[in-house]
């Protein structure tokens, strides 16, 4: 009996030492269903990040106070109607508004940074989100959100700049977005010598109907020892022009 007590003591200690991050990537075409060229269904992204239960959220082409999406400020929108905290990092100016990304966390954000991304080629201007969350363990993991640029040498290059801020990282760090990159393209090759990309099976995740490009990632920083849960598309076609990705990440002690 003494030794059942002390094996399951070691049991739930090492279950302890354990915690799954779940984690949401989505470009969401500031809310705009292709299948509707004038409407904006902020409520319908919305519904897509609460099914998911994600805890942590990367969000590309959000819109803050622009004509196009009814002047709605589209970060502050979202994190009402999911009940999480938010970080909206400005990509460009749009009319008086704002066009970027933003993070949206179910716990607490203890951090934020927000970096303008390399451009060697004149093109628009790109983001790095990054949050630093509280779990409920009291651990704290980092989260980057992007949505690299359509020109090739700048992808080489904001891949570059983004393996340079992994260098500094001792904690979880978790790198989501839209990266404009094919998995055998040069970018994501960049990448994967800081991070891990799941390449368990294709994931395509654009366009929305007849999904056949794998643009979309979520990855993790080699710092820390991790498995993979889950990595999966969800198949939700109407609200946007990409499928939101998923995956849930446990990191080990």
């Amino acid at each position: 009996m003494r030794f059942l007590s002390l094996f399951l003591m070691l049991f739930v200690s090492i279950q302890l030492k354990s915690q799954t991050v779940k984690i949401l990537t989505y470009n969401i075409h500031h809310a705009n269903p292709p299948s509707a060229a004038n409407k904006i269904d902020i409520e319908a992204i919305a519904k897509v990040i609460n099914d998911s239960k994600a805890d942590i959220v990367g969000i590309q082409e959000v819109d803050i106070n622009v004509s196009r999406s009814e002047m709605m400020n589209q970060a502050e929108k979202l994190a009402e109607l999911t009940g999480m905290d938010y970080f909206f990092s400005k990509g460009i100016d749009l009319e008086k508004g704002y066009y970027g990304t933003v993070i949206l966390s179910k716990h607490k954000i203890v951090g934020k940074r927000r970096y303008d991304l390399p451009m060697p080629v004149e093109s628009e201007n790109r983001s790095l989100a990054i949050v630093d969350v509280e779990l409920p363990d009291g651990k704290t993991i980092s989260l980057a959100n992007t949505h690299l640029d359509l020109k090739e040498e700048n992808r080489i290059a904001q891949a570059e700049f983004i393996n340079e801020l992994g260098e500094l990282y001792s904690k979880p760090l978790i790198l989501v977005g839209d990266l404009n990159a094919t998995p055998n393209s040069k970018p994501i090759e960049i990448l994967e010598k800081y991070f891990v990309r799941n390449t368990s099976s294709n994931q395509p995740t654009s366009p929305n109907v007849n999904t056949k490009n794998e643009i979309d990632y979520i990855m993790v920083l080699k710092n820390k020892k991790f498995k993979w849960k889950e990595y999966k598309v969800i198949k939700e076609e109407y609200a946007s022009d990409h499928l939101p990705l998923y995956a849930e990440v446990v990191f080990s002690n």
